[in-house]
């Protein structure tokens, strides 16, 4: 449940309605608005039923909430999250582009791609170390030496770098080099893995599981902001169906979904919703015009001889097309790239 305090409620009023719930039993998450204060309820709410919480001075209503998830929900925290990686805020008024190989293959192969992204006007440099592909014989990634090379292309361009781990030996790694962890379409339900990113403290990037209901990922979602970590940023990137002319299905519906159920801001990645490269600038243009609050985009200075998911990677040329088609239709959208 969540209590709705009155506009301009007193702190003292505020406090001691925090106080009965904590007394019994209940843990509570606290919204503070320009205007109005809500308390979330987080546990067992029959534990309340002898009390008469309405009754308290500047109380306005108490309200159920029935979905499992809390505090990733919108009626907990009305304000929308910002999330900062680096010096990029995702969630503002700023529509975020991330890019880099899916795969990071060697040093040259990163700082080339990292310099290329900040020119066309990327924020943020992924790449690809650990790979949990589909075949146990595909390329794996480089690991630690390609964080290292992360490390390396942050120092030389500026960009804040995000990477995908895949177990708690990576996020051991991660953290001592990247500024945002990235938890994969895969591992979407991997609570332990979840909540031991949620640990690190750092940013976290949840992509959509392969056929996740937008309840189930908002649930991931809970698992890292349960541990303690508020930072997390959705990534929509295509779901499983029926469809076989693209590789997933992209569900641009669930950036407004997402908007009235969260506070969390959602990107899309439409490289691997589509698994073409020819359709990914205008997926791109209509996930920022269904109200995306970013993009992540594969680009290699090659694609043809990617090691990783070359038929959907943009060349340099490409991308900066691609941000120049953007930045139109940002701009009539009230927003900056």
């Amino acid at each position: 449940m969540i209590i709705v305090m009155k506009p301009k409620a007193k702190q003292e009023s505020i406090e001691r309605v925090k106080s009965i719930i904590e007394e019994n039993g209940l843990l509570t998450h606290i919204s503070a608005g320009h205007e109005v204060t809500i308390i979330g309820v987080i546990g067992d709410k029959t534990k309340l039923k002898e009390q008469n919480l309405a009754i308290y001075d500047e109380v306005d209503k108490i309200v159920d909430v029935t979905e499992s998830y809390k505090l990733a929900n919108k009626k907990f925290h009305p304000e929308p999250t910002i999330v900062y990686v680096g010096n990029v805020a995702i969630g503002g008024d700023t529509t975020v582009v991330m890019s880099g190989p899916c795969a990071v293959e060697n040093r040259q192969q990163l700082l080339a791609t990292a310099y290329a992204i900040k020119k066309a006007g990327a924020h943020i440099l992924r790449g690809g170390v650990y790979k949990p592909r589909t075949s146990p014989y595909s390329f794996q990634g480089l690991e630690e030496k390609g964080l290292s090379y992360m490390k390396e292309a942050k120092e030389a361009t500026g960009l804040p770098v995000v990477c995908e781990v895949t177990s708690l030996e990576a996020i051991e790694s991660a953290v001592k080099y990247v500024d945002m962890l990235q938890i994969g379409a895969r591992n979407m339900q991997n609570f332990y893995l979840l909540k031991e990113a949620g640990k690190t403290g750092l940013p976290v990037l949840l992509k959509r599981g392969l056929s996740a209901t937008i309840d189930e990922w908002l649930n991931a979602a809970e698992y890292i902001i349960s541990a303690g970590n508020p930072n997390v940023v959705l990534c929509e990137r295509g779901i499983r169906t029926f469809e076989t002319a693209t590789r997933n299905t992209l569900d641009i519906s669930s950036v407004p979904v997402i908007k009235t159920k969260s506070h969390l801001p959602i990107i899309v990645d439409p490289s691997h919703a589509t698994g073409v490269r020819d359709y990914v600038k205008s997926l791109s243009q209509a996930a920022v015009a269904a109200g995306a609050d970013g993009l992540m985009i594969e680009t290699h200075p090659d694609p043809s001889i990617a090691l990783s998911d070359g038929p959907q990677s943009l060349s340099f040329d490409q991308f900066e097309d691609l941000m120049g088609a953007l930045r139109p239709l940002v701009a009539l959208l009230g927003k900056k790239m």
